[in-house]
């Protein structure tokens, strides 16, 4: 930009030409040539000669105007001219503020191709190079968020999890493919009432979605079982509360899962009975040899090993089948001292935090049982003994029972199959400790959380709901 072409220099040149112009005015009203004007008119009107004596009596008094006169005569020319100036100054100004009133209407309607032309070379034409460019960009960003919507529309509709966007009158504002096969038989779920649609729902399926929790629940759907896993969300939508559901069908990954357990359950009871039944086999032979040379008094050490190996054989299945037998919880009020005085007989702990005032609400043999198999596990950790702990703690309508330990803790990977049926890191384990935790503890209406420890070592929690025994 030339420093001549700005509108500081421009507004000075105006300003010095208005003033010069109000001088000459000044000049032109009361010097000449209007008074000389005036004379001559005056004259021509009266058809009476004036000498130039007489004219020089009689100016001063007749065609004078005074300073007064002057200036308001002046002021008169001034602002017409000034008026006509501003007009022409004005124009390409006002061209401009028209042309950026219009862009800022196309933006605030979602139109971001305007732009205007450039032909100045001052700040007004820089600003307008700007205004492209934040056009330019604009336009850019928006058809980048154009692109990123369709991508994600394109997910969300094609995904087989169905999912349900409610605003606060319980009206569905989004929904993809999946859940209007679900609810609707195809058609579109916007702007319909989601309560509505649910009445022709299962009935739980229904319940689970009043209740408006996380839920995993099997329903009768087409002659068939289907298990559908429910999330749900509530969350602020531009300033309004909405409501997210998630229906995800849960039947053919749990079909593989069980597919998966069962070939670990085989694998485990094979490789238990071979490490078995493997030795037994082999005594066997050992003794009828020994008998059939007479030496007979080897043959107790034979038996021994024998017995030996059929109890243990012998556990590890009892093991397998309290697992398969377990019974109903039946949650009853249970003291903390004597409950924690006898579960010191079985295992050693220090116990973290003080027991409640209040009594808990489970079934303490389960809940001892699952206890036990913890604490045995943090011991075998690796860990020292005495950092082995236990806390009870009360956080609202929740029960929070933790066992922790300073062993290795777990990796992620272990972290995210450890609560897996008959999963083991232990290489002659059944998997049964962590299972049966969380066996126990879902049939309570609870579940189990692992995290590793800061400093190292696992946390092991049990979150039990709390009922109105108190």
């Amino acid at each position: 930009m030339r420093p001549l072409m700005t509108l500081k220099v421009r507004l000075t040149l105006l300003l010095g030409v208005a003033a010069l112009a109000g001088a000459l005015i000044y000049a032109g009203v009361t010097q000449w040539p209007l008074p000389q004007l005036l004379l001559w008119l005056q004259s021509a009107l009266t058809a009476k000669p004036l000498t130039a004596t007489a004219a020089a009596i009689d100016a001063p008094h007749e065609l004078h105007l005074g300073i007064y006169g002057g200036l308001g005569v002046s002021a008169v020319l001034l602002l017409l001219l000034a008026f006509w100036l501003a007009s022409r100054a004005m124009s390409p100004v006002s061209r401009l503020l028209r042309a950026l009133e219009g862009a800022v209407t196309s933006y605030r309607d979602g139109d971001f191709s305007f732009s205007i032309a450039v032909n100045r070379r001052d700040e007004l034409g820089e600003l307008i190079r700007m205004h492209n460019a934040l056009g330019q960009t604009l336009r850019e960003q928006r058809q980048h968020l154009v692109q990123r919507e369709l991508l994600l529309d394109t997910v969300v509709q094609n995904t087989p999890v169905a999912l349900v966007l409610s605003d606060a009158a319980g009206r569905v504002a989004y929904s993809n493919i999946a859940s209007r096969h679900l609810f609707n038989e195809g058609r579109s779920l916007n702007g319909l009432d989601f309560a509505e649609l649910l009445a022709d729902a299962p009935e739980a399926l229904r319940k689970a979605v009043e209740s408006g929790e996380d839920a995993l629940l099997s329903v009768e759907m087409d002659g068939s079982e289907e298990t559908f896993h429910l999330s749900q969300r509530a969350f602020r939508l531009q300033g309004r509360p909405h409501r997210l559901q998630l229906f995800r069908r849960m039947t053919r990954e749990l079909s593989r899962q069980e597919v998966a357990t069962w070939k670990r359950v085989i694998r485990v009871i094979s490789h238990e009975l071979n490490n078995s039944l493997a030795p037994i086999s082999s005594l066997a032979h050992s003794g009828a040899e020994l008998a059939r040379r007479g030496q007979l008094d080897r043959l107790p050490s034979v038996f021994a090993t024998i017995s030996e190996r059929a109890l243990h054989l012998h556990g590890f299945i009892a093991g397998y089948a309290s697992f398969a037998k377990l019974p109903t919880p039946q949650p009853v009020a249970v003291a903390w001292t004597p409950f924690l005085d006898g579960l010191a007989l079985h295992c050693h702990y220090r116990l973290a935090t003080p027991a409640p005032s209040h009594p808990g609400h489970f079934d303490a043999i389960q809940i001892e049982q699952v206890l036990i198999n913890l604490i045995k596990n943090a011991h075998e950790s690796g860990g020292a003994d005495d950092e082995v702990t236990l806390s009870i703690l009360d956080v609202g309508r929740e029960l929070r029972i933790e066992v922790s330990d300073r062993g290795p803790g777990m990796s992620e990977t272990v972290l995210a199959q450890a609560l897996l049926p008959f999963y083991s890191t232990k290489r002659s384990g059944t998997g049964l400790g962590l299972a049966l935790a969380r066996e126990i503890t879902e049939a309570h209406g609870g579940r189990v959380l692992l995290a590793n420890r800061e400093g190292g070592g696992l946390r092991v929690s049990l979150l039990l709901p709390q009922v109105a025994s108190r």
